[in-house]
């Protein structure tokens, strides 16, 4: 079985399945906008494909490629996966004393300014803007349920309590900006933050800069933070011009939209989850026509959202006799 590498390498063509496009940038979806960018920092040429399919899945983004699959909730998501299988890896070229550097910051991006993001989508801004990227092709009930189940689940993952709120939103934004100052710092006056080269730490930091500056009202704070640090800001607007293109001929334009189903990607979800990231695929099936195709994705869709809406019911159900349960999401936790 040939390589990962070898795979890229011979495919004629190569697949980032995200999320819908909107705020003016490729893919609406925080999680899959540093994906799009890497590779195109990387100037690979790659389609970009709509999967509506899945409102809030962790395996979504995911790349295919050949008969290969890597999943965003696999090896560390996408972007770490192109560089372990040394597919794609910008942070080659770097001398060995900056990768030190470049782990720290990278954790920093990880943690402090992604933990602020979410915060802001999940708890603080009202449910419109996640409604845009996930839950508008849903019906409203299992929309607004959906994002409500996200809500309680992020102020479990930050450890959010009606007790300590103020200070954990003290120190989420507290360490936020200090992400930020200490960006600043590193990138000076360069066009990247290590050696005027593109990293992976760059397409994070990007897809954070421009899912901020684009996406959140100008009432946010994090928004009116990052607008603090001018380097900061136009280092963003600057790349989002050139890596931004949206004629056919750049590379991650997106030749369609519509539902992508796992199950018919490169590799099943039961195999991506053994511990490969890629298999083969299997002996191809008859081909089917676009109306069978159509209907067996609203199938699945249908039978999904149902299961969806049954958990989920059953799953209020059994916090209804807690009191502190209100139609804001303000839910009670243990300490």
């Amino acid at each position: 079985m040939a390589s990962a590498a070898a795979e890229w390498e011979a495919a004629a063509r190569k697949v980032l399945v995200a999320r819908k496009p909107g705020f003016g940038l490729p893919t609406a979806c925080p999680a899959c906008l540093p994906a799009v960018l890497y590779l195109r920092m990387a100037q690979v040429p790659f389609d970009i494909h709509v999967d509506t399919s899945f409102p809030d899945a962790e395996h979504i983004p995911y790349v295919e490629f050949g008969e290969c699959v890597a999943f965003n909730n696999e090896k560390g998501g996408v972007i770490e996966y192109l560089k372990e299988e040394k597919i794609v890896d910008l942070t080659s070229k770097l001398p060995s004393d900056s990768y030190s550097d470049l782990t720290s910051t990278k954790a920093m991006v990880s943690t402090w300014l992604a933990d602020a993001l979410q915060y802001e989508l999940w708890v603080v801004t009202d449910r419109s803007i996640a409604q845009d990227i996930y839950y508008s092709d849903l019906s409203w009930p299992i929309g607004k349920i959906l994002h409500w189940k996200k809500t309680r689940d992020v102020k479990q993952l930050l450890g959010i309590t009606k007790l300590n709120a103020a200070e954990r939103e003290e120190e989420i934004y507290r360490n936020a900006n200090a992400a930020y100052d200490a960006l600043s710092m590193r990138l000076g006056d360069q066009a990247f933050l290590f050696d005027n080269s593109p990293t992976d730490v760059d397409a994070l930091f990007l897809g954070h800069a421009l899912f901020v500056l684009n996406a959140l009202p100008g009432t946010s704070t994090l928004r009116s933070y990052l607008q603090n640090y001018d380097n900061l800001v136009n280092c963003a607007e600057r790349l989002k011009v050139q890596l931004m293109k949206t004629d056919s001929s750049a590379a991650g334009s997106v030749s369609g939209s519509g539902s992508s189903d796992p199950s018919s990607s490169s590799t099943s979800r039961k195999g991506a989850s053994s511990g490969q990231s890629y298999k083969p695929k299997p002996k191809a099936k008859k081909e089917r026509t676009e109306e069978e195709k159509k209907f067996r994705r609203r199938t699945k869709y249908f039978l999904a959202t149902q299961l969806v809406a049954v958990l989920v019911f059953l799953s209020i159900m059994g916090g209804a006799d807690n009191p502190e349960l209100d139609d804001e999401y303000d839910v009670e936790y243990e300490d």
